[in-house]
């Protein structure tokens, strides 16, 4: 047949209309079916089968079209259509109506499945989720490198930070997001857990000194996806990226950024890419947050400094090491805490709108120094550069806080922090601590075993729900808290609140046995004077319980002895003239007076 003839047979046949016809309707039909086949719980295997059946049905329409006509009689074969009477075959062209009519129908149950889902999802989640709330789950490596982990993690981490610095966002914390996988397929539920609205999802590819960025924003409670894009830059290029895709997720959610914030977003930390990368693996190592893995992020941040003198989050990185260390007993109060302090001025020194670094300094002047009001200016300055710090609001809470008898505000910054990091063991932990020092055991039990809920393993958790009952009086359930802690760590704090326990509940030779357990540690780590203290108590040795306190003030552990005037565990020596000596070069009772009465 000659191809223009072939052609025009095509079209006298309707081929082409009904080709055009079925494209149509098929794609609305799969639109529809996408938006109600959700409303009613079918799974999402139907609906690929569906459009499955959709795709194969097109070259079916485009063959029966070519053999067939509908009429008013049924379906004829197209030659005894052209030989019916003209007025029948007027009526050739019925069937194309009808699968028009099918895509107007399909159409119309797009967007009533669009309405349904989306008065469903409000109602499944009512207005308790704020519209301008985010979580950035955890950038895909998709670098052949799998080494690369480090930079995927660092990207996630910095266009989080970015976002965290604009108030009018409420911006889930990395600790939170780092539970979920790259692309989870159930992101209502995640949206519901993280108390968010919208999830930046992404993934990193890098080659050599060539970046490719891959993000898209979602709507988690609909499933619609509100802006995407690609990003293919050089290495020396990232800040930028990370700047852009900051602004478009502010624009997108109709974020105000006041023009401080617009300049802090936009920050280009360094000009080394080397130093960057030495910067991204010792926060790779700092959020594993062991001793061992601290020590290797101070490594990595100082040879960050060395490539980069000026490179002010490279200080922060080395004073948010320090600051931590010993608490995982990987290094003194007394040799830690100054370096942290330094590590802080200097970062600040070079840029004074770091947030991270104004927390570590107020932590350090606070644990070391027992300064609260220069602390809390500190920790306020920190809050107000990054409204989404979870770190600053718990810490603050806390620490100085809580030490000083605020605890209506102590615990307003703790529930603060589990607000915008909801899953993070220790932030969760630090909120039944608050309710702890406030005496209120039985919220402070409840937060506690909420947490453990979340995670059986987590030994803080249980040690501080050993305190709160051992103070409670129930000193048998201490003991079995402390015992399950100690199981899951050596740490040797446990010892203490352990040996106290034991003592008191009349088992003086365990609490023997304890008290020999931490002198023998001692010559081998770091062990806390006040864990010494705690097990005399247990013993009824007021007066070498007192001078193992005087021990902890020397050693500036400000994690022990900071809470001298609220730690329910030291009742026993209130009242002692040394005991009351000791707590006023802490927290002196007019400062601690004036807390209190401005609750």
């Amino acid at each position: 047949m000659n191809p223009s003839n072939f052609l025009a047979e095509l079209k006298r046949r309707n081929v082409y209309k009904v080709a055009i016809a079925y494209l149509v309707a098929g794609w609305a039909l799969s639109q529809g079916i996408a938006q109600v086949f959700p409303v009613f719980d079918i799974s999402n295997w139907a609906i690929r089968i569906i459009v499955l059946l959709i795709v194969v049905g097109f070259p079916v329409a485009v063959v029966f079209a070519w053999f067939f006509e509908i009429t008013p009689e049924g379906v004829k074969r197209t030659e005894v259509a052209d030989a019916m009477p003209k007025a029948t075959g007027r009526k050739r062209h019925a069937w194309i109506y009808v699968v028009v009519a099918g895509a107007a129908i399909s159409v119309a149950l797009f967007f009533l499945g669009r309405y349904t889902a989306s008065n469903r999802a409000a109602a499944a989640a009512p207005n308790e989720l704020p519209a301008k709330s985010i979580a950035v789950l955890p950038f895909e490596n998709l670098s052949e490198d799998k080494a690369n982990a480090f930079f995927a993690e660092g990207i996630q981490d910095e266009i989080l930070t970015r976002l965290a610095k604009v108030a009018d966002l409420k911006v889930i914390s990395r600790t939170s997001t780092q539970h979920f996988k790259s692309a989870p397929e159930n992101l209502p539920e995640i949206a519901k857990r993280l108390g968010v609205m919208h999830i930046l999802e992404g993934s990193v590819q890098k080659a050599s000194d060539q970046v490719r960025v891959n993000v898209q924003l979602i709507n988690a409670l609909t499933d619609a996806h509100l802006w995407a894009d690609t990003y293919d830059r050089k290495l020396t290029d990232i800040f930028a990226v990370e700047t852009e895709i900051a602004k478009a997720i502010a624009d997108t959610l109709q974020a105000k950024l006041t023009g401080s914030e617009q300049h802090v977003i936009a920050a280009r930390p360094t000009e080394s890419t080397e130093a960057h990368q030495l910067y991204l693996k010792g926060r790779y190592f700092w959020n594993k947050r062991t001793g061992n893995d601290l020590k290797k992020s101070i490594d990595y941040f100082q040879q960050a400094i060395a490539v980069d003198p000026n490179y002010a989050l490279a200080y922060a990185g080395v004073a948010d090491a320090y600051v931590w260390l010993p608490g995982y007993t990987a290094g003194t109060p007394r040799d830690c805490y100054p370096k942290a302090k330094a590590a802080a001025t200097k970062a600040l020194q070079l840029d004074d709108t770091l947030a991270e670094a104004h927390t570590t300094l107020a932590l350090a002047i606070w644990l070391y120094d027992f300064d609260s009001a220069q602390a809390i200016r500190e920790f306020q300055r920190a809050i107000e550069l990054n409204p989404n710090y979870a770190i600053a609001h718990q810490q603050y809470g806390n620490n100085t806080l809580a030490a000083l008898g605020r605890f209506d505000d102590a615990i307003g910054e703790g529930k603060r922090a589990v607000e915008l990091d909801p899953l993070s063991l220790v932030i969760n932990t630090d909120l039944g601590s608050d309710y702890y020092y406030a005496r209120r055991y039985d919220e402070a039990i409840a937060q506690l075993r909420r947490t453990l809920e979340m995670d059986p393993g987590f030994y803080i958790a249980h040690l501080v729900l050993g305190q709160v009952l051992d103070a409670k009086g129930a000193r048998d359930a201490a003991i079995v808290e402390c015992q399950k802690a100690r199981a899951l760590n050596d740490d040797p704090s446990v010892l203490g609140v352990l040996g106290r326990a034991y003592g008191l509940s009349g088992n003086k030779m365990e609490a023997e046995k304890i008290l020999d357990q931490l002198k023998k540690l001692s010559q081998e780590r770091y062990v806390s004077a006040y864990s010494f203290a705690l097990t005399y108590l247990g013993l009824g040795d007021k007066e070498e319980a007192l001078r193992w306190l005087e021990q902890s003030y020397q050693d500036r552990a400000g994690s022990d002895i900071g809470y001298i005037r609220v730690d329910p565990l030291l009742d026993p020596l209130r009242g002692d003239p040394r005991f009351e000596a000791l707590a006023e070069k802490i927290v002196p009772a007019a400062e601690f007076k004036s807390a209190t009465a401005s609750k």
